[in-house]
């Protein structure tokens, strides 16, 4: 799946929707602490993972930018520090001029009123008006891989976000993980309109079967009578 196309097929479906076809399909997806937020409202990335394991000096993100790809998204593992702001605008700026398709940090950003200006997605949890006042040694596989909210991911993961938070997906799984999201969407589209019509989603999801069945069976679970029904509220 090339960069376009995934990005594009990212902007038509929810963070959620994504990470329920993970569940339908058995793919193990991650997802950090809540928290994360983009610096805009209502913003979004969908990209390619190009990670940086920040040590305290820029030069490890100008060289992921270097090495990175048109639409990768730049994910930054500051160890989920707030003490410090390790990403401003210069940064974004050049990420933005160098195709990337946004940022994504573990850890805070600053310069938020300068950000806000830059049409590049940033994802963060939150800001703090201090760089760095360190220098640490620079980790040997600092743009191999990352720890982000206790685990690891690389540029064998894309990364979506959106008003719900973010997740990482296996770039191997996203053709058929994006289109059992499309499947969803499609079906919880069609609940939805029922619901406004008339059509209650207990109706729809003959709930009152399900509950007679597990008066029968107390094991019988919902999502085993949603398999059965085609149901699409939890899996």
């Amino acid at each position: 799946m090339n960069r376009t196309d995934l990005r594009d097929r990212c902007s038509r479906l929810s963070t959620p929707l994504i990470c329920d076809a993970c569940l339908r399909l058995g793919v193990r997806y991650e997802i950090p602490g809540p928290g994360i937020r983009s610096l805009r409202a209502g913003g979004r990335v969908a990209g390619r993972v190009a990670v940086a394991r920040h040590h305290g000096s820029v030069d490890v993100f100008l060289e992921a930018i270097e090495t990175a790809e048109d639409g990768d998204v730049l994910v930054i593992d500051n160890g989920g520090r707030l003490d410090e702001g390790c990403v401003g605008d210069l940064t974004v700026l050049e990420a933005q001029g160098s195709g990337l398709g946004g940022i994504v940090v573990w850890g805070a950003h600053r310069d938020s009123a300068e950000l806000a200006e830059i049409d590049l997605p940033v994802f963060s949890y939150g800001s703090c008006p201090s760089g760095p006042r360190r220098l640490d040694p620079r980790p040997h596989d600092a743009l191999g891989s990352a720890s982000f909210g206790g685990f690891r991911v690389d540029a064998t993961h894309f990364v979506v976000g959106d008003d719900d938070g973010v997740a990482f997906v296996p770039l191997e799984r996203g053709d058929e993980v994006l289109a059992a999201a499309e499947s969803l969407r499609t079906r919880e589209r069609r609940q939805a309109e029922a619901i406004r019509s008339g059509t209650s989603l207990r109706s729809q999801l003959a709930f009152a079967d399900y509950l007679a069945e597990r008066n029968r069976d107390p094991s019988y679970t919902l999502r085993a009578h949603l398999k059965r029904v085609g149901g699409a509220i939890e899996e």
